[in-house]
């Protein structure tokens, strides 16, 4: 890396809610053999930012094993309202969680679907609307809807959180079409949550102009989830700086990398 490369990263930072992160994954608490498995991963792949479901919190296992050693990671903690079915039970969820955790930030889920965990765009607007009344930062976790997450934003919301595939699946971007639209017409940062299965969905996601991924699954339900932790760090790291330095455009038809015309010309004389 040169060090006009260096200096640029350096100064690469995601902002969300007003504080810098200098990682742009965002890691998932569930689904790990052990809190320990789980904290490695934390530090191998460098996440800075983990969610979690508030109803989990109280359970001895989180208590212990969990909250504390991500604390001394320094992790910001994004409660999420999983498990929520409506507004009522979000909004519930949310409350709890500012006075279980100690934080104002909140990532807002609903989905009723049991098979399929789909958000409920319905639900969800109604419920991010008094969180973001009563100063909580609001995640919403929500279908790739360009509209939706306009209308979001315009509530003041930090942040648009749009699925790749379902949550689990490991389908990758799916979705692929309308998470470009979103990220094109967002002010606010996108975070491409769901759905992503491998390292190089990760780094798709990026190239997009994603400002950060959630990954869960992937991470835990691997063979090696530490290892796993640090390839998903490095394909992230990867697609942020092929972003930013500008994919060549795709075209229909071939290019030729080195042109021959004028030299097949000089030839032919």
């Amino acid at each position: 890396m040169t060090a006009k490369s260096e200096t640029a990263d350096r100064e690469d930072k995601l902002i969300l809610a007003g504080q810098e992160f200098t990682s742009r994954i965002i890691i998932g608490t569930g689904k790990y053999e052990s809190g320990q498995v789980l904290v490695d991963s934390c530090r191998s792949c460098g996440a800075q930012i983990a969610t979690m479901a508030i109803r989990r919190v109280d359970s001895e296992r989180h208590t212990d094993e969990i909250v504390p050693p991500l604390k001394d990671l320094c992790i910001t903690f994004m409660p999420n309202t999983s498990g929520a079915r409506d507004v009522r039970e979000a909004v519930f969820a949310a409350r709890l969680a500012r006075e279980a955790l100690g934080t104002d930030w909140v990532k807002v889920e609903i989905h009723p679907d049991v098979r399929y965990l789909l958000p409920d765009p319905v639900e969800t607007y109604e419920a991010c609307k008094i969180l973001c009344k009563e100063g909580f930062k609001v995640f919403p976790y929500i279908n790739a809807d360009p509209v939706l997450a306009r209308r979001l934003e315009e509530l003041g919301v930090q942040a648009v959180m749009p699925l790749g595939a379902p949550i689990g699946s490991a389908q990758g971007l799916k979705t692929r079409a309308m998470l470009e639209i979103i990220i094109s017409q967002s002010k606010v940062p996108v975070i491409v949550d769901a759905g992503i299965g491998a390292p190089s969905e990760a780094a798709q996601a990026f190239e997009l102009g994603a400002d950060a991924v959630m990954v869960n699954t992937a991470i835990a339900a691997a063979s090696d989830p530490v290892m796993m932790s640090e390839a998903f760090a490095l394909a992230c790291q990867a697609g942020r700086l092929a972003y930013r330095a500008g994919l060549a455009s795709r075209s229909q038809s071939a290019r030729a990398s080195s042109p021959l015309e004028a030299f097949l010309d000089e030839a032919m004389q």
